[in-house]
């Protein structure tokens, strides 16, 4: 099997990609996202196979002769490595690199590759290292001897990380030190992301008081066009899966007297694997202390509500499933048929639709922006003293003034504000607040 992974990367390769689906399951799976990810990935996609089958085989996943028919596969189109869609034990890969002669990855592993070849910052790469260790490490006993195959971010999983040739003991004996030496990175890692989590936390803790906004998605949904559009933060934008990995916070003002931090996090995709969810907590702690979510979805891509769901379920899972949010309907420029668009606005009429790239309906969206700001209105009058030049600029800034009436020495101002800005108003503690009216 070791001699088929010289390296997990798949740049330059030419591909098969595969999907297996138990019968009673409903539909074949389509490999249009499979094929994304392994071009993103560097991989060349020379010929698909799609099967249905009536049990998963312990030993192949699809059955012996459909990985016979498969190895054939590879000898007319050439092929370099086989990708399934679906997840497989080191002993079905094992099992199927003997039989097709080139090397097999799962869905999993080729989202890990991806990723470590996504990472930039050394936050991003330790957590994609950890996740590629978590992955590999209960695999150790039938993927390979040695840790010099393990493509890691960075760190002691390079080649040599072992020892080489005149270092290697009984196998049973190696599988234990390479599990050791694993078990070992692995306690590395989830130290120092710990503290990384922890000053993660005290950042997001130390912007109390301000309006957090999370985006998340689907990879590719356009979350970094979407936050240079209205920022002007100047994000890396490009068309490929995960483009970025990293949270960029800026702050912006969506209407006069609303300022607001938006967050971009890294993009959603089906059945993310669970390392990596776990590994990148520090990035996705963004949404779960976000005040508000913008679930940004491509209207473009005609799987958006089966993808919208996909982020759905990875939000549930980081605890975020009831956190308030409103739907971005995005691409809207790009559309071919309009009826997914209609559908979506039927179902979800509180949605905005929009198109980062060409500004369309942003404002828009920065008026519901500003609703969930506001919490609902109020109308009240506050008294404050002519020296309290505080509560009328905050007055000014952050609500609408309907009157003032100046007397000696204070002025009563009516004024619409902000259900949310009230505890901010106390702070600056007024001489006479009274409620006219609510909303």
């Amino acid at each position: 099997m070791e001699k088929f992974r010289q390296t997990l990367k798949v740049k330059k390769e030419r591909a098969i990609l595969v999907a297996a689906m138990v019968i009673r399951s409903n539909g074949l799976a389509d490999l249009a996202e499979l094929a994304a990810l392994a071009e993103s990935a560097g991989a060349v996609v020379v010929d698909r196979f799609q099967q249905k089958i009536r049990r998963v085989h312990a030993s192949t996943y699809l059955g012996k002769g459909k990985a016979v028919e498969l190895g054939r596969r590879v000898r007319r189109f050439n092929a370099d490595v086989i990708i399934f869609d679906n997840d497989l034990s080191p002993a079905q890969i094992r099992e199927l690199e003997e039989i097709v002669q080139v090397k097999v990855l799962d869905r999993s592993e080729l989202i890990l590759d991806i990723f470590a070849t996504r990472a930039q910052t050394r936050q991003a790469k330790l957590q994609v290292e950890l996740a590629q260790l978590e992955y590999t490490y209960p695999r150790l006993a039938r993927m390979w001897s040695h840790l010099d195959t393990v493509a890691g971010a960075g760190g002691g999983t390079t080649a040599g990380a072992v020892g080489g040739i005149g270092t290697r003991g009984p196998g049973e004996q190696q599988l234990e030190i390479d599990r050791r030496l694993v078990h070992k990175r692995i306690t590395e890692l989830r130290r120092e992301l710990a503290g990384i989590d922890d000053r993660k936390l005290r950042e997001i803790k130390a912007r109390k008081g301000l309006f957090k906004i999370c985006l998340v998605g689907y990879t590719n949904a356009g979350k970094s066009t979407l936050l240079n559009a209205l920022t002007g933060a100047n994000a890396f934008v490009e068309d490929r899966l995960f483009a970025t990995l990293d949270t960029r916070t800026r702050k912006w003002i969506p209407a006069k007297g609303v300022e607001v931090l938006l967050s971009d996090t890294v993009g959603f995709v089906r059945d993310l694997p669970h390392q990596l969810v776990a590994s990148f907590k520090a990035t996705l702690e963004e949404a779960v202390n976000a005040d508000l979510l913008l679930h940004v979805i491509d209207v473009a891509n005609p799987d958006a509500l089966a993808q919208a769901e996909s982020v759905n379920h990875v939000l549930a899972e980081i605890g975020c499933g009831g956190k308030p949010t409103v739907l971005v309907l995005n691409k809207i420029d790009a559309l071919k048929d309009i009826s997914l668009l209609e559908t979506l606005e039927t179902i979800h009429p509180e949605a905005a639709s929009v198109s980062a790239r060409s500004g369309r309906g942003l404002d828009g969206l920065a008026a519901k922006v500003v609703e969930h700001y506001k919490g609902g209105e109020v109308t009240l009058r506050v008294g404050a003293s002519h020296a309290n030049g505080k509560v009328q600029s905050f007055l000014r800034a952050h609500g609408r003034i309907l009157s003032e009436q100046y007397g000696d020495g204070a002025v009563m101002v009516e004024v619409t504000l902000g259900k949310n800005q009230l505890s901010e108003l106390e702070r600056l503690h007024p001489e006479s607040v009274e409620f006219v009216r609510g909303s």
